[in-house]
């Protein structure tokens, strides 16, 4: 896919810092912004996203909120504090509105939740003032957020089916059946 860079308005400093711990998803971003014109550095810690952050404040950022060393909105933060301008977008598997809240305040341009695109995440950078992104064109279906939802607490109760089903107010062999079918489209 050859994506034509004059397309884009990438205005004078094409900078992008790409901040997530899904090393993955950081490669595919990093090329698939690379082709669109972006000068992308990424990371995927808070520590080397906070380096990176001090050697070059970028014009466009993509930090996800949760890290395996602490919060993305350190880093959020911080690009603030250097660059007032920058356009920083929040992206996390874990949407919910208090934390897109918690983002906008502190500085982010906006929000998206995984799994977001390069053009959902294109979209979201160059959204201009009070206009909006258009919606994405594949979102996730009902079903599929409550699967996600249910394997991010099974993840976090350490796998174990008796607390997952406890804490989620269900069945343990209802939750045993959901675990065991594919994910949901």
């Amino acid at each position: 896919m050859n994506i034509n860079k004059e397309k884009y308005n990438l205005g004078p400093d094409p900078s992008l810092l790409l901040v997530d711990d899904d090393e993955p998803f950081v490669r595919r971003l990093s090329r698939a912004m690379d082709k669109r014109g972006f000068e992308v550095r990424s990371a995927l810690t808070v520590k080397e996203g906070k380096k990176l952050v001090e050697i070059l404040a970028p014009g466009y950022a993509v930090i996800d909120l949760r890290l395996e060393d602490g919060s993305g909105l350190e880093i959020v933060e911080l690009i603030r504090e250097k660059r007032s301008d920058s356009r920083i977008i929040v992206l996390t598997g874990y949407g919910a509105i208090a934390t897109a809240v918690t983002a906008v305040k502190m500085g982010a341009t906006d929000y998206l939740s995984k799994p977001a695109d390069a053009e959902d995440v294109m979209n979201a950078l160059l959204a201009s003032g009070e206009q909006k992104p258009p919606p994405p064109e594949n979102p996730m279906s009902a079903d599929r957020v409550k699967w996600e939802h249910i394997q991010r607490i099974f993840e976090l109760c350490n796998r174990n089916v008796s607390e997952t089903a406890r804490r989620l107010n269900m069945h343990r062999r209802t939750l045993q059946r959901i675990l065991a079918k594919r994910s949901p489209r």
